[in-house]
């Protein structure tokens, strides 16, 4: 098991948008193209205020290939980002990391 941690750090102000676009449609489409969702975050204490995380667990680079293509490729989602950054982008910046857990790693 592969798991995902991507880090997207909002726009000034823009965090409530990022948090909305996530609970009201992102999460629902990932279940729907078969990711793995292990949680969401917002930093309480240290980080950035400006920041959503997740963590998704994938069988492998591929799988996780296939349900980000089609993601992607699904009409809802290029209407509904669109709809959310009408006013302008609401995602500065997105930061992401595969990691394989250790030998002694309880999720191993």
């Amino acid at each position: 098991m592969l798991y995902e941690l991507r880090t997207y750090t909002a726009c000034p102000g823009k965090l409530p948008n990022v948090v909305a676009r996530f609970r009201d449609f992102t999460a629902a489409k990932f279940t729907e193209y078969g990711f793995r969702i292990i949680g969401f975050w917002t930093p309480q204490v240290g980080g950035s205020s400006h920041q959503l995380i997740y963590m998704l667990a994938w069988e492998s680079y591929e799988e996780r290939n296939k349900c980000f293509a089609a993601f992607r490729d699904d009409p809802d989602r290029a209407r509904v980002f669109a709809e959310s950054e009408a006013n302008g982008p609401i995602v500065a910046d997105v930061q992401n990391v595969m990691l394989a857990p250790t030998d002694f790693s309880p999720l191993s």
